[in-house]
Parts: structure tokens; C-alpha cells; sequence
């Protein structure tokens, strides 16, 4: 009874609470404190395999992120005429398994850097190193979810995961229920998931509302020699 109460809890409402805490949080903290709306680089401070780490975790996390935002939310109707449930969960595993050891260097490297360096680790918040720590150890828990992967071929777990996803996005009834015979290492997975969006607004991680992809279709800044 307390197990199944605990279920719905997490897996029912908390993902509400969590993205209500998201978007209402990042309104504020857009509306109210604009001045911590950036990154907070310490690449000044220390630049030692700054490049090479902060390139693999940001390239990781952000084919993560698109592969699960596609992935879960796709409908399996859109894709079933040209692509089998097994054959996509064979792809997830190859690109997400790439994508999430490249994110799992970069952040071990990068937290390494923050908790090791003197001057880095001055600059930085507990916030800063806690939300990096819980980036690190999601993406350790996503590429260990890869081998429970291997077990499940036929795509009928990724499809469990995928219902789940679009019944809480797109509010349907029972989402709990799908997670009933999922296994551990993928509800801790989601529930860790859901635990980052829901510290999202507090953290520096707001600063991915502010990607420049204006710079896209910019025109040309012509620059000519006076005289």
C-alpha cells in the first residue's frame, strides 16, 4: 500500500511539482534577478582542459537532451511505419551511450577541476557544485541504464518509459501506473531527472534560456579602414 502510495507520488505528481518549480521559478529568477542570468565561467581563473572538458559535456548533455525530448515525447504511430520499436531502442542505445560517456567525462573533469582548484572552488557556490555533482552522477546512472538496455531489445521497456512521459506532458490519466514494472536504475534515473528540473531555477543553469541563436541570422558587421 505505502509502495504503491510512494509510486504515484513520485511518478504521478511530482513531475507537476517540479515543472511548475521550473517555469514559474525561471520567470522570476528572469524577472527579478537578471544580473546572476549568466554562466559565472571560471575558464579566467583556470583554462587546463577547460576546452576539452567543458566541449564534451555541453555536446553530451545537449544530444541527450534532444534524444530524450524526441524520444520519449514522439508517439509511436509517427515512427512504427519505417521504424520498428526495436531498431529506434538499438539507436538510443549507440547514440545516447556515445553522447552520455562524452557527458560523463566532460562533467567528472569539470567537477574535478571545481572541487580540486583552489581559485576555482573559492569562485564557486555549493549550488554550483551540487547541481554539477547531480549532472555527473544522472549521466553515470544513464550510461549504466545502457547495459540494463542490452536486456530489453525489443523496445517494449523504451515504449513503457515513452508512455509514462507523454501521459504527465500531455496530462493523461494513470501515468504512475507505467512505471509499476519498470526497474530501479530507471525510476531512479527519472526521479533524479525530475530532482534537476526541479533545482533548475536556482541554479546557473538558467542560462541556457539564453543561448544567443540570434547570432544565426545576423547580418554580416562590415568593418572598413577610414580615409
Amino acid at each position: 500500500m505505502f509502495g504503491e502510495y510512494l509510486q504515484h507520488l513520485i511518478y504521478g505528481y511530482y513531475p507537476y511539482l517540479a515543472g511548475t518549480v521550473f517555469l514559474v521559478g525561471s520567470l522570476l529568477r528572469y524577472d527579478q534577478g537578471q544580473f546572476t542570468w549568466k554562466t559565472g565561467s571560471s575558464q579566467m581563473l583556470s583554462s587546463k582542459n577547460m576546452r576539452l572538458a567543458s566541449n564534451l559535456f555541453h555536446i553530451g548533455i545537449i544530444v541527450i537532451f534532444f534524444g530524450h525530448l524526441f524520444g520519449m515525447l514522439t508517439p509511436h504511430w509517427v515512427y512504427a511505419p519505417f521504424l520498428s520499436a526495436g531498431t529506434k531502442q538499438v539507436i538510443a542505445i549507440v547514440v545516447g551511450g556515445i553522447a552520455g560517456v562524452m557527458c560523463l567525462a566532460g562533467g567528472a573533469m569539470l567537477l574535478h577541476r571545481r572541487l580540486t582548484n583552489p581559485r576555482v572552488r573559492a569562485s564557486s557556490s555549493l549550488m554550483d557544485t551540487l547541481i554539477l555533482a547531480l549532472l555527473v552522477f544522472q549521466a553515470a546512472l544513464g550510461v549504466t541504464t545502457v547495459f540494463f538496455s542490452l536486456g530489453h531489445l525489443d523496445g517494449e521497456m523504451m515504449l513503457t518509459l515513452a508512455a509514462w512521459a507523454q501521459a504527465i506532458v500531455f496530462f493523461g490519466g494513470g501515468a504512475a501506473d507505467y512505471m509499476a514494472e519498470v526497474s530501479w536504475i530507471y525510476k531512479l534515473h527519472v526521479f533524479l531527472g525530475l530532482t534537476i528540473i526541479l533545482l533548475f531555477p536556482f541554479t546557473r543553469l538558467v542560462h541556457v534560456w539564453s543561448v544567443p541563436l540570434g547570432y544565426i541570422t545576423r547580418r554580416y558587421q562590415l568593418v572598413r579602414k577610414r580615409g
